[in-house]
């Protein structure tokens, strides 16, 4: 790491978990040491208008744009991806924050953390926004990297075929690390920013708010994440909790859910709410509790086992130590959680979700933000001939079907969409050869 130019702050954080990792930890929470979590809901609050507008006038936004959409087949930034009108990820967030700083005459600097695989395409396709920098801070900062380590015995993978697939970035976590070690949580205090809005690039409904901003802003905790209530397709991922032992505010991932408890982690009644990863933090606080911490949050480990080359299931197992951004509310006393609308956590993991997001279930609004039509249906594509996005891009040649009538969509089988099919109620499709569906075709269940 230190022969690669990483950090010294990483490099650190990254021996500290290694260490934890070789004496066995696992960053297991178990059920029975915490309880359920209720929180209030920003649809029951009222906000001064003046507050919340003094509130993102010194705000930033950071978007995580460091992940390449290698479950998809992509092997460039995610955030690159077409979403509609020939319009990227990228191309709506940097118009989401525009239309705000005119709207709010603020500054609200958009900043990009990339990895060493998404910074040159990622700056590549924001320069023609000649108004998008602001003076005094840049556009990108880098998160750190770090070595897969082989799972049979822990050391750094070899591999001389590819050797950038020899390291991987530690998880969203490293926010904090590369904040700090870059220099740019520094610049953004000196500037007179107070508050940070972090969250996901593939998350179009995560606009920097600006009631949320005001609420946060209000209420002066030091660190808060949105949340949303969980539906059936979140049973399998993280939940927020309450650790019984001293009342703070626990993020609890599935990697950290003991096999015993995956039960209790499924039930919806028991815990109610998920993470948007949508996260606001005071700077200030931020800065004394790394300073006070010596650079290392501690924040819980998540041990990821993938295959070396993750397209390769023939590639040795390794260990990724990675850590997530939002475990960092239980580093803080008085963090808060607050219930949003779902419109705020529109995240595409996979093709199905990307299906529904270029679908007319939203509009893309004067405001590039993301209104939505209808209620979301459940998609659930074949992923042997729709997982990689190229695949998918060839089988709806003429865009999404209409899905606002749809309650759901299910496909086994090769089946390309004509142009204009509708999809109403609950369909499935099933068949051992492939199909062509034809333009203006009504598909009910």
């Amino acid at each position: 790491m230190v022969d690669a130019g990483v950090d010294e702050v990483a490099v650190e954080t990254f021996a500290h978990y290694y260490r934890l990792l070789e004496h066995g930890e696992t960053g297991m929470i178990p059920e029975s040491a915490i309880e359920p979590l209720d929180m209030e809901s920003l649809a029951d609050l009222e906000v001064d208008e003046k507050l919340a507008a003094d509130a993102i006038r010194t705000t930033a936004v950071i978007k995580l744009n460091g992940g390449l959409g290698t479950s998809m087949g992509m092997d460039r930034a995610k955030s690159l991806l077409c979403v509609r009108r020939g319009l990227s990820f990228l191309d709506v967030i940097v118009r989401q924050v525009l239309h705000l700083r005119q709207e709010y005459d603020a500054p609200l600097p958009l900043i990009f953390m990339n990895s060493f695989r998404t910074s040159a395409d990622t700056m590549a396709a924001v320069a023609r926004y000649e108004d998008l920098p602001v003076e005094g801070l840049p556009l990108e900062f880098w998160q750190n990297k770090e070595p897969k380590l082989l799972e049979k015995d822990l050391l750094p993978v070899s591999y001389p075929r590819d050797p950038d697939l020899e390291w991987c970035p530690p998880g969203h976590g490293d926010l904090y690390t590369a904040l700090r070690g870059t220099g740019l949580l520094e610049r953004l205090i000196e500037a007179g920013y107070e508050r940070v809005f972090v969250s996901n690039s593939d998350n179009l409904g995560a606009v920097p708010d600006v009631k949320v901003a005001g609420w946060f802003k209000s209420c002066g905790t030091p660190f808060a994440i949105e949340a949303v209530r969980r539906t059936p397709s979140d049973r399998k991922g993280g939940h927020f909790a309450r650790r019984k032992n001293d009342g703070r505010i626990v993020l609890r991932e599935t990697a950290q859910t003991l096999p015993g408890d995956l039960a209790a982690l499924a039930d919806l009644d028991r815990h109610r709410f998920c993470s948007t990863n949508n996260l606001w933090f005071d700077l200030v606080a931020m800065r004394e509790e790394l300073d006070r911490r010596g650079g290392i949050l501690g924040l819980p480990l998540i041990r990821n086992v993938k295959n070396l080359d993750p397209a390769d299931p023939s590639t040795p197992k390794v260990v990724q130590i990675e850590t997530a951004m939002g475990a960092a509310i239980e580093v803080f006393e008085d963090s808060r959680t607050i219930e949003v609308g779902r419109d705020r956590f529109i995240p595409v993991k996979t093709t199905n979700d990307l299906l529904v997001l270029r679908s007319d279930v939203y509009d893309l609004g004067q405001d590039f933000g993301l209104d939505q039509a209808s209620d979301v249906p459940y998609v659930e594509l074949d992923p042997d001939f729709y997982r990689l996005v190229g695949d998918f891009d060839q089988r709806f040649p003429q865009g999404a079907p209409s899905l606002r009538q749809a309650h759901s969509l299910k496909v086994e089988g090769d089946f390309t969409f004509g142009k204009g099919v509708q999809v109403v109620g609950d369909v499935e499709l099933e068949s051992d050869s492939a199909q062509r569906i034809a333009a203006d075709t009504v598909l009910d269940g």
